[in-house]
């Protein structure tokens, strides 16, 4: 293989080695802006569930 071949064939697999690594970026990525979303609608059901309970304890002590 002479040399302008071989560096071809060097540069194309760089090429393919970036577009793999910015797919993975990509997906990586997603993956925690799913998760941040997931832990973000936990929270706020939690913080309900915890208002509730108080107005709950409120209304049973006769504190408003």
């Amino acid at each position: 293989m002479d040399s302008t071949k071989a560096s071809y064939k060097a540069g194309e697999a760089k090429g393919e080695v970036q577009a793999k690594t910015e797919k993975m970026m990509d997906k990586a990525g997603d993956a925690c802006q799913s998760a941040k979303e997931s832990c973000q609608n936990a929270g706020d059901q939690m913080k309900a569930k915890a208002q509730g309970a108080v107005e709950g304890m409120k209304d049973a002590t006769g504190n408003k």
